[in-house]
């Protein structure tokens, strides 16, 4: 019986160091897992799967896509072993036939980087949806509308970018006590929270207008996105709450958003 909804959380998921490292945003998300329900399932919506056409994983066994270069052999030797769900996946595309079946990819670090706090174990199945280059922002939002049904059916639909993205721009220092955050990516990420607070999603969908040098903050919409999964799919209900609300490295964003019925 579907006597609750589940939360939807919008994760900044920052360096794929996060994975093998312990610091106050892995905290943050192995706390996360431990104060909403076990889920059925995970619906992950990664930055680092952008793809012709919306594709979703449909393997039984996904593959851990290590999907960067020039980092330590321990993230390489991650294999996070979560098992896939190709009946929940067809269940979707039968509700959302614009959708294709792939088995080309598998779980990217925009995905495991996170769950390997959340869920150690794996034991959760895991099903990656792909940000689709070839649709505009709006209908991106549209096309997540419609997956908000998964949760009453017990799914954690998790999104993860990051709302500053800007790798070009980092500022690469060791003294954390040197205030690093450009202006223009702070008031990009207080105006994007603001608008979250409000609930002023046709904002947020047309973010190339919300500030001047919006571009700096958002180079290429990939990381933006997946932040687009999490609102649709917002219940007038539901409790915004902000955790890992920070800055890093002047121009990379880890603030991260948990809706709660």
């Amino acid at each position: 019986m579907k006597n609750y909804i589940m939360p939807a959380i919008f994760v900044g998921h920052g360096s794929p160091m996060n994975a093998i490292e312990e610091n106050e945003f892995t905290s943050a998300w192995k706390e996360i897992a431990d104060s909403i329900p076990t889920p059925k399932a995970i619906l992950s919506i990664s930055a680092h799967w952008e793809t012709h056409g919306t594709a979703l994983h449909v393997g039984e066994d996904p593959k851990t896509i290590h999907d960067f270069g020039g980092f330590p052999q321990a993230l390489f030797n991650i294999n996070y072993g979560a098992k896939g769900d190709p009946t929940l996946a067809k269940e979707i595309i039968n509700r959302i036939p614009e959708i294709i079946l792939t088995e080309e990819w598998g779980i990217d670090h925009g995905s495991w980087s996170i769950l390997v706090h959340m869920y150690p174990n794996a034991e959760i199945p895991v099903i990656q949806l792909s940000i689709n280059r070839d649709i505009s922002v709006q209908q991106h939002y549209d096309l997540a509308k419609k997956l908000a049904y998964l949760r009453e059916e017990g799914v954690l639909i998790m999104a993860s970018g990051n709302i500053v993205h800007n790798l070009r721009l980092l500022k690469w220092t060791d003294d954390t006590n040197i205030e690093l955050s450009y202006l223009w990516a702070k008031e990009f990420n207080e105006t994007v929270k603001r608008m979250i607070i409000n609930h002023k999603h046709e904002q947020l969908i047309n973010y190339e207008q919300l500030v001047d040098g919006v571009i700096k903050s958002v180079p290429s919409p990939e990381h933006y996105i997946p932040l687009l999964y999490m609102l649709a799919i917002q219940n007038d209900e539901d409790k915004v709450e902000f955790f890992n609300d920070k800055i890093i490295m002047g121009s990379l964003s880890m603030t991260s958003v948990i809706l709660k019925p």
